[in-house]
């Protein structure tokens, strides 16, 4: 299995003009210089680093502080500093986008330094109605809507430090797309009993980068995506779906070629048609 190579031969979403969530404009990057090996003298690219995330003790202090000395490429305490991508480069004390440059520094809207890891669900059934019945099946997932931008996504979320990334993968599908932090205790029960042996046999489909609009030069989004199917569809078609946490709405999705997602998560929900249809 491929795991550390989407079907992407460059970034393209961590390469748009404007940097989310702000009015900071990227260093422009034509395709032909991205690569960190390719010269290109001209680059200058600015500096950001997002006032929201500045002192939150989730995130990392900024880079020459006294009391900061990351443990790059390895398990610094509990904060995983690996990639799934291999070794990164240090220069200047600042670690190294490792697909290239995205034309912005710093650390934008992300809360480490170098990777900041998750984890995407991709929970699945087959679509069921009279007019498919003579055609191929057709495979869904759940989606979420994310509140900042809008978009359609896999309903994954950050790891925490010493947190396992399966657990991640499960935590944060009952967050967004059964809004678990509203449920009383009596429905979380219900929803840890119905789901356990669920959960117990997801498949990994993917680890690695992800072209994430939020990278920057010296920050970067990777994830290890789990698929969780239910090949009679008995169990998720009875989850009573409500958007939660960083979500604001959340529905079954067919799978198509034309389909639109988030940063990278098309290609991972296409390797997941893929393994179920080949």
């Amino acid at each position: 299995m491929l795991k550390n190579v989407l079907a992407m031969p460059l970034h393209l979403k961590c390469r748009s003009p404007l940097y989310p969530r702000s009015t900071v404009q990227r260093f422009p990057v034509p395709d032909d210089k991205v690569a960190w090996n390719t010269e290109f003298i001209e680059y200058k690219p600015p500096t950001y680093t997002s006032p929201s995330i500045q002192g939150q003790p989730w995130a990392d202090p900024e880079i020459g502080r006294a009391n900061f000395s990351p443990k790059w490429n390895t398990l610094d305490g509990k904060v995983n500093r690996e990639s799934y991508m291999g070794l990164y480069n240090i220069v200047n004390g600042y670690p190294l986008n490792p697909v290239g440059r995205t034309g912005i520094c710093g650390r934008g809207v992300l809360g480490r330094w170098g990777p900041n890891h998750a984890a995407d669900p991709v929970v699945t059934r087959w679509k069921n109605t009279a007019k498919d019945i003579d055609k191929k099946p057709i495979l869904q997932f759940i989606a979420i809507k994310r509140r900042d931008t809008g978009e359609w996504a896999l309903p994954g979320g950050m790891v925490d430090p010493g947190e396992k990334v399966g657990a991640t993968a499960i935590r944060e599908f009952q967050e967004e797309a059964l809004n678990s932090l509203e449920a009383s205790e009596c429905e979380k029960q219900v929803m840890k009993e119905k789901l356990d042996n669920f959960f117990s046999s997801g498949i990994e489909i993917y680890s690695g980068y992800v072209d994430d609009p939020r990278n920057t030069d010296n920050a970067w989004m990777e994830t290890v995506a789990y698929n969780f199917h239910d090949e009679s569809g008995s169990i998720v078609s009875s989850l009573n779906l409500q958007a939660g946490d960083d979500a604001v709405g959340v529905q079954w999705v067919d799978i198509t070629s034309d389909i639109n997602l988030y940063a990278s998560h098309k290609d991972i929900v296409n390797r997941v048609l893929i393994k179920h249809t080949s």
